[in-house]
């Protein structure tokens, strides 16, 4: 990830130049009743930074002050200057601003979540704030015909700006630029990318029959809770300026004071930090204190290990999954020999043959004959005399491959990559297919052996996807970096080819359908299914929620996604079941900052987080490990797959019926001893509290990744939890 490197306003001179955008988080707000407000951080500034190294006044270095929320401030400083603040009494942790990224007809359906499945009047109340793009308000997705006005609660407004305006259905908005560069987005929360507008309709918005993307995928298109509430946040902008930290901790400080009930946050990184140097895991530990669940994409950086990106214990971190639906475009070679790819392509060549030419074969001399260059066809590296009107095959993978033939005048592009995978391939404005490297191979011997290669490339077919569900390549897998006893992805959710939402080519246009694929398209249908849950239980807490949707997944297999719960977490997300769970493995704020205490940090600094006395060395705090987190999900990292010995320790609430016994069913290999004490749960009330003790020994045989799985069932629920050993790299 890059660091905001400089800003207009404060780069004047030398010293200036070396300033980048920090975060200076100071941990909860002050439970002495202080009002924690702007002049405060500019005071703090005054204190730290030297004015005869200023041009410009200290309070034109504050970026943004966190107030509502929580305490802290981002502002421009130099290396130096961040250090001396490290060091301040109050402070909990100075850190860079860092730059993230974002991350249905068809997908509601796919998981058993049909139009007329039982709805909670409560849906109506539930407000669902969106961190994004910002969002398209005149698309029909978001229409609030039929709803009233917002709910009492609410404390957030909109922030229109002249070109947007709210409604009954989107009831707030708001955006951040600290860095104050609108040159390729709107000045306002109206989305330019896209992206917003897609993840907020996946969510929440309205029914919309007859949808489609040019006529793929015509039909309903729908939100997971439609009735719902929708508050915008935008905090990415078009162009490659992304979603810089300091703006996401901006708009997450107002969203929790806003009162909103759901977070959905389809924005990442691609490096693991320290949970406190980390924005999302501070900003969304204080949402999760307040009541918020935070639904985080997964990232979309697989197949690596240790690829997944939001990974705290506080955060639902959800997978990508594939749905029942693919998307498949033949290219025809002129000897008749048809080669079947990937990517939605819409344009209709009419099955006219062009001439076929491999890019390598065509450089561009003037760069001094980069065949290696050509071989992609990368931008600037063809000639054009010998690409235009013709199609070009170019090898892969590779981020830019393609791009100097479409750019250069090409009829058609036939893209490469070592595995076919429905990645983040937006649409291509020529015909083009996405290849294997063996149809690559082959496509490539006939341009070789024949004089004059021709070949076509035809519209795109949608066919069923039989093997469905399944992790694709793209989605982010586990372990946890940071903790590796904590299962992450906690669960999966359709990602694939998902039709919704999108901004048109003209402003006051009602706005288009479009199909995009990665983790965040699948982050949003989590959102909903939560969302969906808080409006039957209101008074559950987010890990309640978490451990409801996690333990009533539907099990997915290792033969078709590898890496298993690594990819998957629990399972496929199960909407209509996920409200009835049974028991739930509950937790509150104070269980987290036990957590952190057991992962080294000090009390001092956990308690500026709490606001409440902390020492992590006393019998409160120090009684227990990662693996005693009441997680609904068991993992065990070891050293020697000989010398397998775990004990984790959980409690589970009664959510199901007054008066019920669940017996332990346990999962496991060969070789792999999972014990449950006791191994009968009996239960006289709701809320109730049942512990128990789960052992695992081993040895590990034939895998480094061993799955198995613990399901209490009273003969009318069955609480699933996945059980993970794994030897650590």
């Amino acid at each position: 990830m890059s660091i905001i490197l400089l800003f207009v306003d404060v780069t004047h001179s030398t010293s200036q130049d070396s300033r980048k955008a920090y975060i200076v988080y100071m941990g909860g707000k002050p439970k002495t009743g202080m009002l924690v407000t702007p002049d405060l951080h500019v005071k703090i500034l005054q204190d730290v930074v030297d004015s005869n190294n200023l041009d410009v006044a200290h309070e034109a270095l504050l970026l943004h002050s966190y107030k509502r929320s929580f305490n802290g401030f981002a502002a421009m400083l130099t290396e130096q200057e961040a250090q001396k603040l490290d060091g301040i009494d109050g402070v909990v942790s100075v850190f860079p601003s860092e730059r993230r990224s974002v991350k249905t007809t068809k997908s509601w359906n796919f998981l058993g979540f049909p139009e007329t499945v039982k709805r909670s009047a409560l849906e109506k109340d539930i407000i669902v704030g969106v961190i994004d793009s910002g969002i398209w308000p005149e698309s029909d997705s978001f229409s609030d015909a039929g709803f009233g006005p917002p709910p009492k609660r609410w404390k957030g407004k909109c922030q229109g700006n002249g070109d947007f305006t709210c409604n009954n259905k989107i009831i707030g908005a708001r955006y951040y630029r600290a860095s104050g560069d609108f040159e390729a987005d709107f000045e306002s929360p109206r989305d330019a990318a896209g992206h917003g507008t897609h993840t907020a309709s996946t969510a929440a918005g309205n029914i919309v029959r007859k949808a489609s993307q040019n006529g793929l995928g015509l039909g309903t298109a729908r939100g997971g809770v439609p009735s719902a509430r929708i508050a915008v946040y935008k905090v990415c902008w078009s162009g490659e300026t992304g979603c810089d930290d300091a703006d996401v901790l901006a708009a997450m400080d107002d969203a929790i004071a806003d009162g909103v009930d759901i977070l959905s946050i389809s924005v990442g990184g691609n490096i693991p930090f320290d949970y406190l140097r980390d924005s999302f895991a501070i900003a969304t530990l204080h949402a999760t204190r307040e009541g918020i669940l935070c639904s985080m994409a997964a990232g979309n950086e697989g197949p690596k290990e240790k690829s997944v990106t939001n990974f705290a214990p506080w955060q639902l971190s959800v997978a990508a999954s594939t749905i029942n639906r693919q998307f498949i475009t033949k290219v025809q070679l002129g000897n008749g020999k048809i080669y079947e790819g990937l990517l939605l392509n819409q344009i209709d060549l009419k099955g006219k043959f062009y001439p076929l030419v491999y890019g390598g074969d065509a450089p561009n001399k003037t760069l001094g004959n980069d065949t290696i260059g050509a071989r992609y066809c990368c931008d600037g590296c063809l000639d054009k005399d010998l690409i235009k009107g013709k199609i070009v095959l170019c090898d892969g993978p590779l981020d830019e491959a393609g791009s100097g033939a479409i750019l250069g005048g090409a009829a058609g592009v036939i893209l490469t990559s070592q595995k076919l995978h429905d990645d983040l391939l937006g649409p291509v404005p020529v015909a083009a297919s996405y290849v294997g490297l063996e149809e690559n191979s082959n496509i490539y011997k006939y341009i070789s052996s024949t004089r004059n290669p021709t070949a076509t490339i035809w519209k795109c077919e949608e066919i069923d996807d039989v093997l469905a569900p399944y992790v694709p390549f793209y989605s982010s897998k586990g372990p946890n970096p940071i903790s590796p006893n904590i299962l992450k992805p906690d669960i999966a959710a359709p990602g694939s080819y998902i039709l919704a939402a999108h901004p048109p080519t003209s402003v006051g246009n009602r706005g288009i359908y479009k199909f995009l694929t990665g983790s965040s398209m699948a982050c949003p249908h989590a959102t909903a299914v939560a969302a969906y849950v808080k409006s039957f239980h209101p008074k559950w807490s987010p890990a309640a929620i978490r451990s409801a949707l996690m333990t009533t997944a539907k099990p997915m297999s290792a033969k078709t996604s590898p890496l298993a719960e690594f990819a998957y977490g629990a399972g496929l997300i199960n909407p209509s079941r996920a409200p009835y769970p049974g028991l739930v493995y509950d937790l509150d704020g104070q269980d987290y900052i036990v957590f952190l205490c057991s992962q080294g940090y000090s009390g001092k600094l956990l308690q500026a987080i709490s606001g409440e006395k902390t020492n992590c060395s006393s019998s409160n705090f120090n009684n227990g490990t990662a693996s005693d987190l009441n997680y609904p999900s068991f993992t065990l990292s070891i050293k020697d797959p000989k010398f397998v010995n775990g004990v984790f320790h959980r409690t589970v609430t009664n959510v199901g019926s007054w008066n019920s016994t669940y017996k332990a069913k346990v999962v496991a290999p060969s070789g792999l001893k999972v014990s449950v004490i006791p191994s009968v749960l009996s239960f006289t009330a709701l809320g109730q509290k049942k512990s128990f003790v789960v052992t695992i020994k081993g040895p590990m045989e034939k895998s480094n990744i061993v799955s198995a799985s613990l399901v209490w069932d009273d003969g009318a629920f069955q609480v699933r939890s996945p059980i993970v050993v794994y030897v650590a790299a």
